[in-house]
């Protein structure tokens, strides 16, 4: 009677067997335009990060409601014409063929009105705005390194569960050295207003009694 095999469930590739996985399409912008000329999807349910498609994820009441407390504090201290809400920025030109990122928030240094065909360049960010719910892992680690590399000098993310902001600076080499967690009770300004003191406990949803 034949031996029978037991799968190796830490471990299910056989030792020696090379790890060959199915075919995976890298897209860039161009690519993406093309199709999206077509008809035949919504482009508005994906971000293209780094040459893969991202699924976006749906708004819940609480990333709603932090959006529009950030959106409504930023407006008073950068002016309302300065905001590009949910929409492309570039990055770096060695990410922006297979990059376009949108971010909850960018802060520009101009009128969002002298941008009519173009997405605003990452040196004409001054704050970049991230809201996190189920996405945290992914806006720490992947965009965090992309929005590094375009030298993007201020990148907030908005922690919903944890009720804190994080704040990444100093990028170098592809990596932001300097990343430092606000929690309730304590404030944080913009690198571009240092004088605009944000309390963290401000921009998150009243706590449920």
């Amino acid at each position: 009677m034949p031996a029978t095999l037991v799968p190796d469930i830490e471990n299910p590739i056989p030792a020696g067997a090379p790890a060959i996985y199915p075919p995976r399409k890298r897209w860039t912008r161009d690519e993406c335009q093309s199709l999206e000329s077509t008809g035949l999807w919504n482009r508005d349910k994906f971000e293209l990060i780094d040459g893969e498609l991202i699924a976006k994820m749906s708004k819940n009441r609480p990333h709603s409601i932090v959006l529009m407390l950030v959106a409504e504090w930023l407006r008073g201290v950068f002016g309302p014409y300065h905001l590009n809400l949910e929409s492309p920025v570039d990055v770096a030109p060695e990410d922006n063929p297979s990059s376009e990122p949108e971010p909850d928030i960018a802060v520009l240094s101009k009128d969002g009105n002298e941008y009519p065909k173009t997405f605003p360049p990452a040196a004409d960010v001054r704050l970049l705005v991230e809201i996190s719910d189920s996405t945290l892992a992914f806006d720490l680690g992947p965009k965090a390194r992309l929005y590094a590399r375009a030298g993007i000098a201020d990148y907030w993310v908005f922690d919903i569960q944890a009720r804190r902001i994080i704040v990444h600076r100093d990028p170098s080499k592809g990596a932001y050295s300097s990343v430092i967690a606000y929690s309730e009770g304590e404030q944080v300004a913009p690198l571009a207003h240092p004088n605009a003191l944000v309390a963290v406990s401000s921009v998150f949803p009243t706590r449920q009694t």
